[in-house]
């Protein structure tokens, strides 16, 4: 048994498991395979589900894991089994050194796919660097196909760019490409279709994304939470096939079609069984450990990325914390925990 303290104080008790595999697991036996780094908490676009009003002011003012503290963390962490790393904002391409950080990662032992969730402003102009730096993977949230709705939905009429972003991925030859679309009732869920045979007749998977809810957006969560249940019962009507999970896939059920050049994702918080797979860690960009998206408090990790020497230290106070993770999220009984946005984590 390892001891570790929390940012509250309170001592925490948690075994640890070490098997062939090398893999990190919570006292529900998950396995944690993937890793989730904020870049910086900031973004340009101001989507009406999660920065309407732009930036909180004490989002541009933090300070942000340097490189030599990220590349402490990810070392640790791929010590103990982590095998792929995400890297997210706020918007990731705001941050000057992305390409710098995507390539310290990719020389890092253990670390076998890096990928980049970005809102796709700066893919046209960055997308073969960042797969010459490392970046397999690109997931670009895309709301609307109608240009006119993009820009109402993200508060910048930028689909053409985004597209061409796309396009230029796909040139670089990055060999997964997502678009997230998060669905809001009277605003784009008659798009679904679309999206649908974009993936089809591309190599693009779509991901439909359940609108989730925050400390800020409660107003508008009420207004435009559609359930994503009817798509369980649309796709296969549509030929969708449901696939079976991968050991490092994020929290998406995956469809696939006889034909199609794409696949369908959908994430659901609310679905009963969200939770049961959890295999990501996350870490703020400011270096706070957050054991579940809708979760209350961070455990602080920075004062543990000052120098190599903490690295065995680093390993054990993760592991520990993980047994304070729960089950499952709380937001069936109403409980969003601390999260104000999504631009914080980037989900």
């Amino acid at each position: 048994m390892n001891r570790c303290q929390g940012k509250s104080g309170n001592t925490f008790t948690s075994r640890i498991w070490k098997g062939r595999d090398k893999l990190i697991l919570d006292s529900y036996n998950r396995a944690f395979s993937y890793l989730r780094l904020s870049l910086l908490p900031v973004c340009n676009f101001r989507c009406v589900y999660c920065l309407p009003n732009g930036n909180p002011k004490e989002a541009l003012h933090q300070s942000h894991l340097s490189r030599p503290e990220i590349r402490r963390l990810v070392s640790a962490l791929a010590e103990l089994g982590i095998r792929k790393v995400r890297l997210t904002g706020g918007e990731p391409t705001l941050r000057p050194d992305l390409v710098e950080v995507a390539k310290d990662i990719s020389g890092i032992s253990g670390v076998e796919k890096i990928a980049l969730t970005t809102n796709g402003y700066r893919l046209a102009e960055q997308a073969h660097e960042l797969k010459r730096n490392g970046i397999s993977a690109i997931n670009v949230s895309v709301d609307s196909l109608v240009q006119e709705k993009f820009a109402v939905i993200t508060g910048q009429d930028r689909l053409p760019e985004i597209l061409k972003g796309i396009r230029a991925a796909q040139d670089a030859g990055i060999s997964q490409i997502k678009i997230n679309v998060v669905v809001l009732k009277g605003l784009n869920e008659h798009e679904i279709g679309d999206f649908l045979l974009w993936s089809e007749r591309a190599p693009i998977d779509v991901r439909f994304i359940e609108l989730m809810p925050t400390k800020d957006n409660g107003e508008f969560f009420a207004k435009r939470h559609l359930s994503l249940g009817f798509l369980e019962t649309l796709l296969p009507h549509r030929g969708w096939n449901r696939m079976e999970r991968e050991e490092t896939a994020g929290p998406a059920d995956v469809w696939d079609k006889p034909g199609a050049l794409g696949k369908i994702g959908l994430i659901r918080p609310y679905s009963t069984n969200f939770c049961n797979s959890c295999n990501r860690l996350r870490v703020t960009s400011q270096g706070d450990l957050q054991l579940c998206l809708f979760g209350k408090g961070n455990l602080p990790l920075r004062p543990l990325l000052q120098n190599d020497a903490q690295r065995e230290e680093l390993k054990s106070f993760v592991l520990c914390a993980l047994g304070q993770k729960n089950f499952s999220h709380s937001l069936h009984e109403g409980d969003y925990g601390s999260t104000r946005n999504l631009a914080a984590m980037g989900g």
